[in-house]
């Protein structure tokens, strides 16, 4: 009888070791289901220009409307398993609109729009990944969602490179401080499919947090340097720069070249002070400021502050944009070279 109540006790606690283990990996796997995302938005005014039906912006992409704006909702849903994963990024508003802004094009008024990512991937071994999808753009310091910039408005070289990318790419892990990422992908803005039947290839040599990135694209090419030192505890400085060529010999012939500085200093845990310089300069008549002349110019200089509580950042931001021809309109609608704004965001990240 003793024997038979010991069998019974033993088997008991065994039963109960397998279903705590079983949901303890329960737990274990549903930990790896990820959501999270950002929402914002600003009020924006010009010091000397209009801030009505005639208001002008910067010729940047994003925090560019008048008065009270919305930015977007920034909704992200991620599955990192020890082989293999998704990411599901969907915006929604005016920012999530311009940055999407070539993804309707095989349906009109479809739901890609709404897509800023979506990709899978398989970690083959350590030291390899392959993702297969729609995925932010490699070049460039600054990305789409502000949660993830100090500035909130964007740069000129930001703006006029690529947003994103539908492809495959292949990033190695080569030693501690080396990495290399490889891609073929669809020709540059069409992230919904390929409707031209040429690729784009990039590629991607990182050491240390420097990168150093190119971008193939029938005949066209752009260079591009992204990095970022810490000089002390409580200082950063970022850099980006970039040169891109259209590839084309004749009339069309046109391109961009930029470099832009981004200190930063950590006054406390709670608040920042940062400052973004840009010189961009485009040759020909690439049109990325919009003058129509060719081989403009511009400086802009924006001063940023980030004031955290919790998980809200708040950002004024003061820019001045300095043009080498009259990019610009005063109040009464005089051409004009510089153009002088103010704008006050709120960033809250979950």
């Amino acid at each position: 009888m003793k024997k038979t109540k010991l069998s019974l006790l033993v088997l008991t606690f065994l039963m109960s070791i397998n279903v705590f283990t079983q949901e303890e990996e329960k737990k274990e796997e549903e930990k790896k289901f990820s959501f999270s995302g950002s929402v914002d938005a600003y009020f924006r005014t010009n010091l000397n220009a209009p801030n009505d039906e005639n208001a002008v912006a910067p010729g940047s992409s994003f925090a560019n409307l008048p008065g009270f704006a919305l930015g977007m909702a920034n909704l992200v849903a991620s599955y990192e398993g020890e082989k293999v994963g998704f990411v599901a990024d969907l915006v929604y508003g005016p920012r999530g609109e311009d940055a999407t802004f070539n993804s309707p094009f095989l349906r009109p008024g479809g739901s890609s729009n709404i897509v800023n990512q979506l990709y899978a991937y398989w970690n083959v071994s350590e030291s390899v990944k392959l993702t297969i999808g729609n995925f932010n753009t490699f070049l460039g310091y600054e990305v789409i969602s502000p949660s993830a910039n100090f500035n909130y408005s964007t740069s000129y070289l930001f703006s006029y490179g690529p947003f994103s990318h539908t492809g495959l790419k292949a990033d190695f892990t080569l030693s501690e401080k080396f990495s290399l990422m490889v891609a073929v992908m669809n020709p540059k803005d069409a992230t919904e499919f390929n409707p031209t039947g040429n690729y784009a290839f990039g590629a991607q040599l990182g050491y240390a947090d420097q990168f150093l990135n190119v971008l193939l694209d029938d005949g066209a090419f752009e260079i591009d340097f992204t990095g970022g030192f810490n000089l002390s505890e409580t200082f950063f400085l970022g850099v980006n720069a970039a040169l891109y060529d259209n590839g084309d010999d004749g009339d069309d012939k046109a391109g961009f070249a930029g470099v832009a500085l981004y200190p930063q200093l950590a006054a406390s845990d709670t608040f920042s002070i940062g400052l973004r310089a840009e010189y961009f300069v485009e040759t020909e008549d690439f049109g990325a400021i919009g003058t129509g002349v060719e081989d403009s110019s511009i400086f802009a200089t924006t001063l940023t502050a980030n004031v955290k509580i919790g998980d809200l950042t708040i950002i004024p931001e003061l820019r001045l944009d300095s043009g080498s021809d009259d990019f610009f309109f005063d109040d009464d609608l005089k051409a004009q070279k510089s153009l002088s704004s103010f704008v006050l965001a709120a960033v809250y990240s979950f």
